[in-house]
């Protein structure tokens, strides 16, 4: 059909206040490419808009929650204008999940990697299935994590453990994750989905009102830097993809 697009990202009310948000490239581990990561922002931005939407899940259709970048559609950018562009993009889907109004409930399987990885921790609640794994490849590429998870890393496992996750670049098992404090709980991959239902229907069941305002302070408590955070990292990331190294280490890796 004449300019019809699949979609990356599928949006829906899944039942009365609760909102299921899809990365929907199956085909390539939900691997970040420019629509995806627009698609996510927008409908992140659309879900904090709508007043039938109190909660929102954040999963990935398949086998995998997001592989990061995807290095075949990996475009190096010309300038450093196409190259703040497309990390603005990046930090605008962080900004529509970590300071939208409502809670975002991460279900979170196979694996995230890179800007996945950093996706599953802006949630406010990240569910992993027990064979779920994450990890940070940026360094080893050449390039910088977005995400604002060097602000939200330190302030959770700590600078040491923070340096450990980003540096060396370590894969972590969902259990490990839970014992970080990273993530809320792991379960069986044949429960995934039943309970980040359940805990989005509890979210979902409380008073709006009070809900926004306690994801508001707790963000802008319990990682004073984020905003911050966010501009040193566009900065760096713009700065690797105008490096041709990074493109050859991508697809190298």
């Amino acid at each position: 059909m004449s300019g019809f697009r699949y979609p990356t990202v599928t949006s829906a009310l899944v039942e009365e206040g609760v909102r299921a948000i899809r990365l929907n490239r199956p085909a390539r581990l939900n691997a970040m490419n420019r629509q995806l990561i627009s698609d996510v922002a927008q409908a992140f931005e659309d879900a904090n808009r709508d007043q039938e939407t109190r909660c929102v899940i954040f999963t990935g259709e398949g086998r995998a929650f997001c592989a990061g970048d995807d290095r075949h559609e990996h475009v190096h950018p010309e300038n450093e204008e196409a190259a703040r562009d497309l990390v603005d993009a990046i930090q605008q889907a962080t900004r529509a999940i970590v300071f939208g109004s409502k809670p975002v409930v991460g279900a979170i399987n196979g694996w995230a990697v890179g800007g996945g990885f950093e996706w599953a921790l802006n949630c406010d609640f990240s569910i992993w299935a027990e064979g779920a794994k994450g990890f940070f490849p940026e360094v080893s590429l050449n390039l910088f994590v977005t995400g604002g998870v060097t602000a939200l890393l330190p302030a959770v496992v700590g600078l040491t453990k923070a340096r450990e996750m980003l540096l060396l670049g370590e894969h972590y098992e969902a259990s490990q994750l839970v014992q970080l404090g990273l993530a809320w709980k792991a379960v069986p991959q044949e429960q995934l989905e039943g309970e980040a239902l359940a805990l989005a229907r509890r979210l979902a069941a409380l008073p709006p009102l009070a809900v926004r305002a306690m994801k508001r302070t707790l963000n802008a408590t319990g990682a004073s830097d984020l905003h911050r955070a966010l501009q040193l990292e566009t900065d760096a990331t713009v700065a690797g993809f105008l490096d041709p190294e990074t493109t050859r280490r991508l697809k190298d890796f």
